[in-house]
């Protein structure tokens, strides 16, 4: 009797895990913090169609551009008035540990919301227009040195964030001695950024390479610089890094998702779950080689230790180069 108890008892949890871990996706929603065409957008999007194409989730994932204040709008959109939803995921990036760790997102921190899981690394690139002059990282940098105000470097991030970070450390690199020097100007997304490139409005764009793939690929646009310590695989090995060019440049862009503070521990381990499902697969390595995405399988625990690890570095790194105190 006690044996059945038991098991009816552990039945009976299974089927309410089940239930609230379908629950959770039911009507899956996905907020990309910036306007459409950038790194968060494609993380939303693309996790959205191949969780569906491989029957993760039985609805199309509905995707919500909320730009603004370098993802601050939407974090504070979560945590002030959707804390407690089940089905609601956001995507971050090393640029979301980026404003979390200067401050950025005024009276929020990074504890305030639960990190789920990470699909790959987006290594940084450099890259101006196709018929710009410019066809080598020294060669942009050298006419920041001669005149900082006849460069303007357009990203996807808020001034201070990642992509800003990104131009500075490889300023710092080539031994420009004040990077603040660096005109940066930031835009609600990389897809904006590259449009302003493209209009002449800036001189070069700081970015991630699942950005700038498809704008090199119509030929808008030429990348001089990739910050990974080797060249990418596969097509985007045409592509120099900063390092064969004598700069000693790395910037590597996490990418993955958090939810809120208040999901559910079931809705959060299905979630989980999931992600891992999707990061497990074929179809997901194939977006990744695609899209030149390299390999970072963390999830739960090991994610949420991850970032703040990545917080506190990025601390350390922004006040080096005197983005904050």
């Amino acid at each position: 009797m006690k044996f059945s108890a038991t098991r009816g008892a552990l039945a009976a949890f299974v089927l309410s895990f089940s239930a609230v871990a379908a629950q959770a996706q039911e009507n899956p929603e996905c907020i990309a913090p910036a306007n459409p065409g950038g790194g968060w957008d494609f993380t939303c999007r693309q996790v959205g169609k191949s969780m569906q194409d491989l029957g993760l989730i039985d609805k199309t994932m509905q995707v919500v551009n909320l730009a603004g204040g370098g993802g601050g709008v939407a974090f504070a959109e979560v945590v002030n008035k959707r804390n407690d939803e089940d089905d609601l995921i956001v995507a971050a990036s090393t640029a979301t540990a980026t404003r979390l760790a200067q401050g950025a997102y005024p009276g929020n921190t990074m504890d305030q919301v639960r990190w789920l899981a990470t699909i790959g690394a987006d290594y940084g690139v450099i890259a101006v227009s196709a018929d710009s002059e410019v066809d080598s990282l020294p060669a942009l940098l050298d006419q920041i040195k001669a005149d900082p105000t006849s460069v303007s470097v357009a990203g996807g991030s808020a001034v201070g964030g990642w992509d800003h970070l990104k131009v500075l450390i490889a300023a710092n690199a080539y031994g420009i001695s004040d990077v603040r020097s660096v005109k940066y100007i930031a835009f609600d997304g990389g897809g904006e950024a590259v449009t302003q490139l493209l209009a002449g409005s800036v001189q070069a764009f700081t970015g991630d390479i699942s950005e700038a793939k498809g704008f090199v690929d119509s030929g808008d646009i030429k990348v001089i610089a990739v910050l990974s310590p080797e060249r990418l695989p596969g097509e985007f090995a045409e592509f120099p890094t900063a390092r064969e060019q004598g700069i000693d440049a790395i910037g590597a862009n996490w990418r993955g998702f958090y939810a809120p503070g208040d999901m559910s521990d079931e809705a959060y381990d299905a979630w989980v779950s999931k992600i891992a499902d999707l990061y497990a697969s074929d179809a997901w390595k194939d977006v990744m080689a695609a899209n030149g995405l390299a390999p970072l399988d963390l999830q739960g625990a090991e994610f949420q230790s991850f970032v703040a690890d990545s917080v506190a570095q990025i601390q350390a790194i922004s006040r080096e180069i005197g983005i904050i105190k």
